[in-house]
This record gives structure tokens, sequence and C-alpha cells, in this order.
């Protein structure tokens, strides 16, 4: 009943009632009793009740999300909830996020050192795991209830995310969302380091820096795909065993030795492929450590951290000790030095989808040992 008809239809009632009293009782106007206002009240309140019924369920629609209010330490990622139902253009999908990777980028953006990630108030995170909900015009091939893992710049820690769909991958049989979100940008970076770049072949030597890390644990499973190759991992003392399961040949205590001398140790002569993500006096000694025809990739500059916040004098002896070299020094060296960022590889989609293609192959190879828990130690978030 609409609010108009009330009245109308109230005022209708009254007059049939008094049809129905005896003729030779005079007719009066009916009293302005109590009835007719709430009779107004009810009608007063039938439009509101009628328009919060129309509210559109994308207006009402609301999420959860962690924000990075500012730079700074850990008390700036705020978790906030969000009104309204993201929209989808044409080649987008909108996924129901049940878990999110966290990796050392996103602490590097959180401290304001990462250039990829816009400036704050920002939803971080870099890829996630979760249900296809809604599928956007020219989408063909993904579809509602699907499972996901999604790669994008930022915006991937809250509930529901919108990606490009090029930029998601079906999760295997039996794949869990916890590892799937850990799979993608850990694994294609070792990956691609590794193999694009480092062309790694049969008994070769490779040093894995922070080799407990996600990029680490990848990078020496996926050395255990080739034959014979012999790896090299610094890591704390206390995760020795778990990366030596995880097939690190010779792990270094970083903290109580110089890995540069307990890597001549073993191979004097040095190494075919080092993979560094600390950057600054880090590097050099990388470049001096390898062979001849030997390969540095590197991809990170973890030297500049130190401690929660921003440390401008860890930041600035990082640059300071930066790598740099002459063009006739590799000549004569016989070296190669290669930068990888996966961060601005975002528009190369087929570069990126035969990547995965390839570690499929590897990690269902090794989901299939015994002996192999793949996945299972990575940095994680699950969402409730």
């Amino acid at each position: 009943m609409s609010g108009e008809d009330a009245p109308a239809q109230q005022q209708n009632a009254v007059d049939q009632k008094q049809e129905t009293k005896p003729a030779e009782e005079p007719k009066t106007e009916p009293p302005k009793t109590e009835s007719e206002p709430a009779g107004a009240a009810e009608a007063a309140a039938t439009p509101a009740a009628t328009t919060a019924d129309k509210v559109p369920e994308e207006e009402a629609f609301t999420y959860r999300a962690l924000v990075l209010t500012g730079y700074g330490g850990y008390d700036k990622v705020k978790l906030q909830v969000k009104k309204g139902k993201p929209a989808l253009k044409a080649g987008e999908l909108l996924v129901r996020v049940k878990a999110c990777g966290l990796n050392f980028a996103d602490l590097m953006a959180r401290q304001g050192l990462y250039d990829r990630l816009p400036s704050p108030p920002v939803t971080p995170g870099m890829e996630c795991s979760g249900v296809v909900e809604a599928v956007g015009e020219e989408v063909t091939d993904r579809k509602v209830g699907d499972k996901v893992m999604a790669l994008n710049r930022f915006g991937l820690w809250q509930e529901v995310a919108v990606v490009q769909a090029s930029h998601t991958f079906l999760i295997p049989e039996g794949m869990s969302f916890e590892e799937a979100a850990a799979l993608p940008v850990n694994y294609i970076t070792a990956y691609m380091m590794l193999f694009d770049f480092g062309n790694l072949r049969p008994n070769q030597s490779v040093l894995v820096h922070a080799a407990a890390g996600g990029v680490g644990i990848a990078a020496t499973q996926l050395c255990k795909t080739v034959k014979d190759v012999t790896v090299f991992g610094t890591a704390s003392a206390s995760k020795h065993e778990t990366i030596s399961q995880g097939g690190v040949t010779h792990p270094i205590d970083y903290r109580t030795k110089d890995y540069v001398e307990e890597v001549r140790k073993i191979s004097p002569k040095g190494l075919d492929i080092i993979l560094d993500p600390l950057g600054g006096s880090d590097t050099h000694k990388a470049y001096n450590l390898l062979k001849p025809m030997g390969k540095l990739i590197t991809y990170g500059a973890a030297n500049m951290l130190a401690g929660q916040k921003k440390n401008l004098l860890a930041v600035a002896k990082n640059w300071y000790h930066q790598f740099s070299i002459h063009t006739l020094s590799l000549i004569q060296g016989n070296k190669s030095v290669c930068g990888f960022h996966l961060g601005y590889l975002d528009g190369e989609t087929e570069l990126i989808t035969q990547a995965m293609d390839t570690i499929w192959i590897c990690t269902s190879r090794a989901r299939s040992s015994p002996a192999s828990t793949p996945l299972g130690i990575l940095s994680r978030w699950a969402m409730p």
C-alpha cells in the first residue's frame, strides 16, 4: 500500500460506517479522533520504509579492508569498513578474497620505499586467492564460482577486490586458498630470475639470500627441479633445519659468519648464479663471487630497511654503496648483471602466463613428493 492511498481508504471505511446508521439520527461530522493522526503517522512511515527497500544493493554493500593511512610502523595499517559494491569495467572480475599474500615489498611500501604503491590512504596487497563473485563484460575464460589467485599492483588486502581477468589464474585441484595466495609473486619472481635470466642448468651453483623467505623458498624448490644443482642459502641459524629440508645444500648463518668466505671454502672459483635482494655493499660482494660466465640477478634493496619505520641512515648508506660497473669490466670479466622487478611487468600478460604454466608443472611434481611440502611455510593472511 502506498502512503498516498492510506488516508483515502481509511476515510472510505468511515463513510461506510456512517451509511449503516439509522436514518433518524442526525448526521454529524465525525469527530477528530486519534484514529486520523494514527493513520497519518502510518502514511508518513510507509514512504520511509518503501524508500529503504529501494536502496540499491550496491550502496548497501560493505566490506572490510586493511588501509595504509600513512607511512611508518604497523600502527599505520588500519582495518576499515568500506561501503558500496565496486563497479566492474570490461575485462574485470570481482573476487571474494579468502587469503592474501604478505610480501617484503609490502613492508617497504608501508615505509614509503616502494614506488609502485600510490600515496596513502591506500589498500596494499599484490596477491590474493578467492572465489569469483561477478564477471565484467568481455570476460570469456572466467565464470562466477571459479577459484582463482590474482596479481595486482595494490588493493588486495580486502574482502572483495576488483582485478583484471588476465591477472588471475585458476587454482589447481587440491591446492588450498592459503597456498594459492602465497604462490604468484614468490614463484614467478624466482622462476623468471633462475630460468629466464639465469638459464639454470645441471651441475651449476646458486646463492640464495634470505633462503627462508618467500622468494628464497620458491627459488630453492625450483632449483631442485634441475639435476645436481648446489644451493647456498643464507638465513639465521634457527632456520637452517627448515631450509635444509627444503633443498638448501649449504646453509650459512649470515649473522655470525662471512658468507663470502663460507662460499669460497666450498666453491673456490665462485658461483654460477646469485640472487641478490639486498642491494648496497652486498651487490658488490655478489659480483665478485661470480665465476666467469656467471650471472648476478638483483631484485631488491632490503638493506634499506632497519626497523618498523624508515631509517634515513640505512637508506643513505644503501645508496652510497650502490653498485655501479663499466661495460668494459663486464666484457673483461665475462659476467652479466640483470635487474628484475615483477611490479613493472604487470602489462606483460603473456610472459607472466607462460611462467605460471611452467610453475604449475614444477609445483605439481613437488607436491607429489612425500618428502616435500611446497608452499606450506610461505607468509599469508587468511580472511575469515
